[in-house]
């Protein structure tokens, strides 16, 4: 069960979230009689789901589980088969049940429903609230956050390759492997490419989308084409390393995602935005074990150690990256940079002054508050500068 962590995680205890919360076992239950299920789309070749093993193997060393504590179901689709795990799950007597993709809810749902005295957890969805259901929550982390500063990353090496003369300033245009034209991709790339802006004011961003959560051979197809097409640097929102193995054959500085990519693109790679999924496993279990409630919807970010970006690559990043870095952060942790601040951004050559989706309305103080009115990014707005193209 144990594998060699990805990164080198902090574990938090105290996590900052959003929406109400949900009922669990109110009397708790001991840690050496717990048992934990997840479903998982991929497996461990894949950067998303490696990214939640090692989160659930955070919160095993945590709490001193043991591998008969834990059941992992791999290569689940978006489809009844989850459906299917789920329940058999929940027959071998897991308690509480995590589902990590998109399309896991409807089928997560279904089982709750089933199942009431077990605890259902789903990331990136948004359901949990109007299911009616006590025992169903959603969960997702402030991604965007750690996006934004891989796009300042981004941006500094535009402007280290407009002053050295390889690029003019015009031809500052970022490449974007996106899988869904979703919410959760479209925040996501917005978020890095205001990173990048805030720093190149001249940059542009093409992105192409796979329809797939993960295929190396798309991903490298959508990167290679990208380039071709003129664009210098590549970032991604998708699972595998194929936008980076096309960046290292092209010579093209690149932005990974979930993992560290500089073993793939060594010549090429600057870092990668991740997720420390073992924040959230720790904080769930941990309520099962004290008997306290789920929250419906929860969230963190860079300030809780729930996001962050990769090691940087010294050897390709522009100088001073880090420090410039470490400012950034400590603004959006402090809450003074507001990465979806709507005096960054137009539509149409216009700024944004109000944006109302499912009776919410998202923009006010001057910003567009990306999960806080849920765990689900809902950003869904193609801005200015960004050319999304849906095939």
């Amino acid at each position: 069960m144990k594998r060699t962590k990805l990164l080198a995680m902090v574990m938090t205890t105290a996590i900052a979230a959003t929406g109400a919360v949900c009922a669990a076992n109110a009397e708790g239950i001991p840690a050496e009689d717990l048992k934990v299920g997840a479903i998982y789309i991929g497996d461990e070749n894949e950067g998303y789901t490696a990214a939640h093993m090692a989160g659930i193997d955070e919160m095993m060393e945590k709490f001193g589980l043991d591998e008969s504590q834990v059941i992992e179901k791999t290569l689940i689709g978006e489809d009844e088969t989850c459906y299917d795990a789920a329940a058999d799950l929940a027959d071998q007597g897991c308690q509480i049940i995590f589902g990590t993709s998109f399309g896991h809810e409807t089928y997560l749902i279904q089982a709750a429903g089933e199942f009431p005295d077990v605890q259902f957890c789903h990331a990136t969805g948004y359901q949990a609230a109007s299911s009616g259901l006590d025992n169903m929550h959603n969960y997702f982390d402030n991604i965007y956050e750690a996006r934004y500063v891989s796009g300042v990353v981004a941006g500094l090496k535009l402007n280290e390759m407009i002053e050295n003369g390889d690029i003019t300033e015009d031809q500052a245009r970022i490449g974007y492997v996106g899988a869904y034209p979703y919410a959760e991709v479209i925040s996501g790339f917005t978020s890095f490419y205001l990173g990048a802006k805030s720093q190149c004011p001249s940059v542009t961003m093409e992105v192409k989308y796979t329809n797939s959560w993960a295929s190396f051979d798309l991903e490298k197809e959508c990167a290679e084409a990208l380039i071709a097409d003129g664009c210098v640097l590549i970032g991604q929102h998708a699972d595998t390393t194929g936008a980076p193995t096309a960046a290292q054959a092209a010579g093209v500085p690149c932005v990974g995602y979930n993992v560290d990519m500089i073993e793939t693109a060594p010549d090429s790679a600057l870092t990668s935005s991740s997720n420390n999924w073992g924040v959230y496993y720790t904080y769930a279990v941990q309520c099962m074990i004290d008997g306290t409630e789920i929250d419906r919807d929860w969230t963190a970010g860079l300030k809780d150690g729930a996001v962050l970006i990769t090691p940087l690559n010294d050897k390709v990043v522009a100088e001073g990256t880090q420090e410039v870095v470490d400012e950034v952060e400590s603004q959006i942790e402090d809450g003074s940079l507001h990465v979806f601040d709507t005096s960054t951004w137009t539509v149409d050559g216009k700024a944004l002054d109000t944006y109302e989706k499912n009776g919410v309305e998202y923009i006010s103080d001057g910003y567009f508050h990306e999960s806080e009115y849920g765990s689900a990014p809902a950003f869904d707005i193609i801005i200015d500068g960004i050319d999304s193209i849906v095939e």
